[in-house]
């Protein structure tokens, strides 16, 4: 028996941090003894893929399919639908409508519209099952089950410079 230490390799270790730090940097950058002078060569012999001018898939794209792919690989189409619902509204709920509504928010599925009348509200109300049609129909990847309307704020009684604790001036309404 020798007193001195000898070397563990951190690889060597079944679970230690380094081995698995490695494991992930390979993962990620793929495997070293692919990275040489002749990997390509050696990669295309084993798949017996070649690199031929006119082969299948090196015919040009148009734009719109490479953004369309774009999109879809990074899973956007829910946001862009959402954008495009946005900007189209005066089309969805019909331009003299959109003069009195203004979508504001869209979370889970439901999209809020401000409008500037309780009675715009109400109309829009009965109005609801045509614009979720439309919407449904035009944008489904927006994901929109419900539509609420807003009417205008009213001002709060209990709040203020001058408000009063307990039932404040609505107590001598009848």
């Amino acid at each position: 028996m020798n007193g001195a230490p000898r070397s563990i390799d951190p690889l060597d270790e079944p679970d230690g941090e380094a081995r698995r730090v490695y494991l992930r940097l390979r993962k990620v950058l793929g495997d070293p003894s692919t990275l040489g002078r002749d990997a390509r060569r050696r990669r295309e012999a084993a798949t017996g893929a070649e690199s031929v001018p006119f082969g299948a898939g090196r015919d040009p794209r148009g734009l719109g399919d490479v953004i369309g792919g774009l999109t879809a690989q990074l899973g956007w189409e829910t946001q862009l639908a959402k954008g495009d619902l946005l900007l189209s509204w005066s089309d969805l709920a019909g331009e003299d409508t959109a003069k009195h509504s203004e979508p504001v928010s869209m979370e889970d599925g439901l999209l809020v519209v401000q409008c500037d009348s309780t009675a715009w509200a109400t109309q829009l109300k009965t109005m609801r099952v045509r614009i979720l049609a439309a919407i449904a129909d035009r944008y489904p990847d927006a994901g929109i089950r419900n539509v609420r309307f807003l009417g205008p704020d009213v001002p709060s009684w209990k709040r203020g410079p001058k408000s009063v604790p307990g039932r404040g001036p609505r107590d001598t309404y009848g």
